[in-house]
């Protein structure tokens, strides 16, 4: 078992309109984060992760993502995948939980276009 608890947890600014609270799970597999979304991230083009699939829960607020040029919007409740090489942006005022697998790596996140 691993266990990562609220204070535990390391919060990031990825950009003025995007913070992460990371949970270290010390797995190579699956991670998860929260992410507070208040604009548009990133804030011009698009970003990819090379490697990892990441699933996002909207649990408070809405937006959209715009992924492979076709918008989709969010509200509470929903849930999307995307999937590595995939193209996109976030954008509104929302909070997702975030599960990566493999887990994420700053190295394979990439702002692209």
């Amino acid at each position: 078992m691993k266990i990562s608890l609220k204070h535990q947890a390391i919060e990031k600014s990825n950009s003025a309109a995007c913070t992460v609270l990371e949970h270290q799970l010390n797995n190579d597999t699956l991670d998860m984060a929260i992410a507070k979304i208040s604009g548009r991230y990133p804030d011009e083009r698009r970003v990819l992760n090379q490697q990892c699939d990441e699933l996002a829960y909207v649990f408070a607020g809405s937006g959209k993502l715009v992924i492979n040029h076709k918008e989709h919007a969010l509200n509470a409740g929903d849930v999307v995948l995307i999937e590595a090489g995939e193209k996109y942006y976030w954008e509104g005022q929302m909070q997702l939980f975030l599960a990566c697998t493999p887990a994420w790596k700053k190295e394979q996140h990439q702002i692209v276009d």
